[in-house]
């Protein structure tokens, strides 16, 4: 009996120094497989795969955005040198088209820590710049889009014609736009419209399609003069007048008579100023209009005007 104990307790201890011994080189092999040899683990293998995988997939995105960024930055050059001048519409500012955007420092904090190569979070940055400036973009687009639609209308309001019959033998260009010496006091000052020196009397007629936007007196200023509102950023001022003929508030025509030239308000002699804005900053006059466009060109679209008028009006009964 005591030998078959033995038998069985040498067999058991036999046992657990076989199993002991399997597990002590299991972890040899593991240590030499890893820190010796310096290779990975099947399931680490697997995980580095997919992360590569995975790494390789963003950085894809990344190129990907990165190339509709070089489109978007085409789109908007296109947009603001062609689309948006030729409909006269103003620039759209950078800031504009970044505002919004939070800064790099305070959007997603939660990648810093789990993104160490900071791939994911540059993409991310990108991927929210990107669609920051398709937004604005696509707006600009709708701006251009409802513009074209009347761009009919736009081409008749922009004013495109001399203030007055462009006949040299009645007129002189007695003071062009910019810079001159004032010839009253003497000073240097900026000079925002055209003179147009001609005898009291001289009739002035819309430069384009507009509204009336004002009719003002002032005594050392502009003296009698007419601002009109044209839509489309831009307005025009025909200042020094004697008579004016229409009312604050009235719908008028290019050709339409606005009332006579004079020499009211600071003056040193007679003349017309003729002032064009565009977005309310001054623009050269000379730059919109023809000074040697045909005599009887002008005339036909005044007499034209003319006969418009009468026809709204009607005409009056004879007694």
């Amino acid at each position: 009996m005591d030998k078959r104990k033995q038998k069985t307790t040498l067999r058991l201890v036999s046992l657990l120094l076989m199993l002991g011994g399997g597990v002590g080189l299991f972890f040899l092999y593991f240590w030499m497989y890893t820190a010796v040899l310096g290779y990975d683990l099947p399931g680490t293998v697997l995980r580095r795969q997919k992360n590569a995988e995975l790494t390789a997939r963003v950085g894809n995105i990344g190129l990907r955005l990165h190339q509709q960024e070089e489109i978007l930055e085409g789109l908007k050059l296109r947009d603001e040198t062609i689309y948006r001048s030729l409909f006269a519409l103003p620039s759209i500012p950078d800031q504009r088209r970044k505002e919004g955007i939070l800064s790099e420092g305070e959007r997603y904090p939660d990648l810093k820590g789990a993104d160490r190569a900071g791939l994911l979070r540059r993409t991310a940055l990108l991927l929210d710049k990107v669609e920051k400036e398709a937004y604005i973009q696509g707006r600009s687009f709708e701006e251009v889009a409802d513009i074209a639609r009347i761009s009919g209308d736009m081409a008749s309001c922009i004013p495109a014609i001399p203030p007055i019959i462009p006949d040299p033998t009645t007129y002189n260009l007695s003071s062009p736009f910019g810079y001159r010496r004032d010839p009253l006091n003497g000073s240097t000052r900026m000079h925002k419209g055209m003179d147009f020196a001609c005898k009291p009397g001289n009739p002035i007629f819309a430069t384009g399609d507009g509204v009336v936007e004002s009719l003002t007196f002032e005594h050392k200023g502009y003296g009698l003069s007419v601002v009109i509102d044209h839509g489309f950023g831009y307005k025009t001022r025909y200042a020094h007048m004697s008579i004016i003929s229409v009312a604050e508030g009235m719908r008028v025509r290019r050709g339409d008579h606005l009332g006579q030239s004079g020499k009211s308000g600071r003056i040193s002699g007679p003349h017309l100023h003729y002032e064009v804005y565009y977005h309310d900053q001054a623009v050269n006059p000379y730059n919109y209009m023809d000074l040697h466009m045909d005599l009887d060109e002008y005339r036909k679209l005044v007499q034209s005007r003319q006969e418009d008028s009468k026809a709204i009006l009607g005409t009056p009964k004879k007694r």
